[in-house]
């Protein structure tokens, strides 16, 4: 009896490792469908570290979203290296700022206007909402809706184009809807978003991509490259 016991124990131990190993592969090797999504793009601050961008482009990445600043007067300091390098490697190229909760929109506003140049083609600016980071007071929608419309004024107007919301799986069961109406960007790991309103879609935050060390953010765009094409159009 003991001794069924104990190869019933080890069955079962076996049995989860089994399952946890398959659980790790199909994390690590999720990707959504390429005949659906063929848009495939990273985005990145400086966490990433030096990377090598004529390998990330060659690594099946079409465009990368890169952190500008933060808050009022945060710069991301790997910000303008990898600006130039991802686009000198062929990339479809955009900025984000990461949108704090103490801090009023317009100061976030003009801090991300100052950094981010305007001479050349971009996608899109795009506006990062999520708890994780942030400060700890949490905004009504309302309160939000009106910090948000003080940043996305005069940022719109600098660059021409309607800004992006991305939104953590969180702050979109908070938000979504309920502020300031724009294209979205959702985080959805593993799972494609229930809702088909988005732009670009974030479905791992521990990818591998070739020329970057260590994890990475993976995206897929909805849509083909022609609308890659229109968001990264120059200004008119």
């Amino acid at each position: 009896m003991k001794n069924r016991i104990v190869l019933l124990g080890l069955a079962s131990l076996v049995l989860v490792c089994f399952v946890a190993a398959g659980g790790y592969l199909y994390f690590r090797s999720f990707s959504p469908d390429r005949d659906r999504y063929p848009v495939r793009g990273i985005d990145v601050s400086h966490h990433q570290g030096r990377i090598d961008w004529r390998r990330v482009a060659a690594d099946d990445v079409a465009f990368a979203v890169i952190k500008a600043t933060e808050g009022g007067d945060h710069i991301d300091d790997a910000f303008a290296r990898n600006l130039e390098e991802a686009r000198a490697a062929g990339l479809a190229v955009g900025a984000y700022h990461f949108f704090t909760f103490c801090r009023p929109g317009a100061d976030q506003a003009k801090n991300f206007i100052s950094v981010v140049p305007r001479d050349r083609p971009l996608l899109p600016p795009v506006v990062d909402i999520e708890f994780g980071g942030n400060c700890p007071q949490r905004p009504t929608p309302e309160q939000l809706s009106a910090e948000l419309a003080a940043f996305l004024s005069p940022v719109e107007a600098a660059f021409g184009k309607p800004a992006i919301i991305y939104l953590t799986d969180e702050a979109a069961r908070t938000y979504a809807g309920r502020i300031t109406a724009r294209p979205l960007w959702l985080r959805s790991l593993l799972q494609e978003p229930d809702r088909d309103d988005w732009v670009f879609w974030q479905y791992h935050n521990k990818g591998r991509v070739d020329g970057v060390e260590g994890d990475v953010d993976l995206n897929v765009l909805q849509g083909g490259p022609a609308v890659l094409n229109v968001l990264s159009a120059p200004l008119r």
